[in-house]
């Protein structure tokens, strides 16, 4: 699927919102997991793989591609980073392609 230079424009323009909002969502699972009632080592070692884990998260980091980009959003609603909601405002065509590669 071409991706229209609009729709390309505005995923560029929220992504960095998207990502921000989930990222303050791990945040909390962070301090939720550091106030627990374990030793500080075993805090401190889950924390590390957590975040080892978390870096490679689309909602965490992402290389833009405007040929990845249909696809980069399925990833993101895929992983609980954005609902088909957030896609307000881009195409009926890149919608469509969202929700056929959702639902195939």
């Amino acid at each position: 699927m071409d991706v229209s230079k609009s729709d390309w424009k505005l995923f560029r323009a929220r992504i960095g919102d998207w990502q921000e909002t989930y990222m303050e969502r791990l945040v909390k699972e962070y301090m939720d997991l550091l106030v627990g009632e374990e030793n500080a080592s075993d805090k401190f070692w889950k924390l590390e793989e957590r975040i080892k884990k978390d870096k490679k998260h689309p909602g965490v980091m992402l290389e833009l591609s405007k040929g990845n980009m249909v696809f980069d959003i399925v990833a993101l609603i895929n992983s609980g980073v954005i609902t088909t909601a957030d896609l307000e405002g881009f195409s009926a065509e890149l919608k469509e392609s969202v929700d056929f590669l959702l639902h195939r």
